[in-house]
């Protein structure tokens, strides 16, 4: 949909600047991504930051439409010659405000190239009420830092360069909010390599994958040009905060399945312990409710395969408050199975509205001689 102050942002393109291509976490400096082997043997993973290591404070996603009549082999043409454009203003440029590009279901067949397996729009689920201008877009970017300014400034940058290009679709900033209250009830920010909370308050991540996890359940590797990108599954989530807010700890733990202050499982241990869901008591009885989120969207019922979440607090108006879900992995099927019981039985859903929905395939990284999407589109 559009958004009146979209020119206005897009003036910050003049702004000096320290970027880079990356996302939402602290990118590696330019000699570490593009340095070669000793033996001269080509390159490693050449991948886009934001998808592993520690998040920033902020984010701000846009999604873009292709403008009216950019289609076909000079539609592609274009499409290139913005992404080798994108790629020259952020590549090399210092740590600080990041940004990751996908493309979505729609775009390749708009310009005739081939797609990666699994790039199609995501299935409605029961219960959800999507809002079509809420969501989806053919190019998706998602750009953190450690202000929402910053965030601004980077979003105008690429918004100018596209130009005659792209036109925007939807946007939402998102932040990561402050601990539970302390002591004098005074919020304080998580502590480093602390899990950040959710609007409802309680940690979101415990059980996200791990670095050499990821390798396996987050990154398409193997012969051919989709190697080195993953898929990127957004959600906006208006969420009850207040009426949720309301229930005594002791059932919101019982919906979510962790305990709220600490979040250790129901059943005992530290907050990175694995949840089982299948656990019993000394009587004999279910630890986690049948309908709990965390049992629903355990690991074990989909094999061992997982996804990396990434969410963000988001607060649009005091109706309007919620979480902006990103979650990576290397089949989308994965988080369709997942949000297909979870819609199906999630105590969580009588809090929850699904109103925008979005999938984009996150390119591979660039390097010099090959910008974004030059070996995709």
């Amino acid at each position: 949909m559009s958004d009146p102050g979209f020119r206005r942002r897009a003036l910050l393109a003049t702004l000096p600047a320290a970027f880079a291509l990356s996302g939402c976490d602290t990118p590696l400096p330019r000699r570490e991504r593009e340095r070669p082997s000793a033996q001269g043997a080509p390159p490693g993973p050449v991948r886009q930051d934001g998808v592993v290591g520690p998040r920033q404070q902020h984010v701000l996603f846009v999604a873009y439409d292709l403008n009216p009549g950019t289609r076909g082999a000079p539609g592609r043409d274009a499409v290139r010659r913005l992404l080798a454009r994108w790629s020259e203003l952020l590549a090399g440029r210092p740590p600080g405000p990041t940004a990751t590009v996908g493309i979505g279901p729609a775009l390749p067949p708009r310009l005739g190239t081939g797609a990666p397996e699994g790039l199609r729009e995501l299935p409605a689920f029961p219960g959800e009420h999507l809002d079509a201008g809420a969501g989806g877009g053919e190019i998706g970017v998602q750009i953190c830092a450690q202000d929402p300014w910053a965030c601004e400034a980077l979003a105008g940058l690429l918004a100018g360069a596209g130009a005659g290009v792209l036109r925007p679709r939807w946007r939402q900033s998102g932040f990561l909010p402050p601990e539970l209250p302390g002591p004098q009830g005074l919020f304080t920010p998580p502590r480093d390599g602390g899990t950040p909370r959710d609007p409802l308050g309680f940690k979101m991540g415990t059980a996200n994958p791990s670095a050499a996890e990821s390798e396996r359940w987050v990154w398409l590797s193997g012969p051919g040009p989709y190697a080195d990108g993953t898929f990127l599954v957004v959600r906006r989530i208006r969420l009850r905060v207040e009426e949720f807010g309301r229930l005594p700890v002791a059932r919101q733990e019982q919906i979510v399945g962790r305990r709220k202050r600490g979040g250790e499982p129901l059943g005992g241990g530290s907050e990175y312990d694995d949840v089982d869901p299948e656990a019993r008591t000394a009587e004999g009885g279910a630890v986690l409710p049948a309908d709990a989120h965390v049992r629903l969207a355990h690991h074990r019922f989909d094999g061992g395969a997982r996804m990396l979440r990434r969410g963000y607090s988001y607060e649009n108006n005091p109706a309007d408050r919620g979480l902006l879900f990103l979650a990576y992995l290397k089949d989308p099927a994965l988080f369709v199975r997942v949000q297909g019981r979870l819609a199906s039985g999630d105590a969580l859903n009588s809090y929850a509205e699904h109103y925008g929905s979005a999938l984009f395939y996150v390119l591979p990284g660039a390097r010099p001689g090959r910008p974004l999407g030059s070996m995709v589109l």
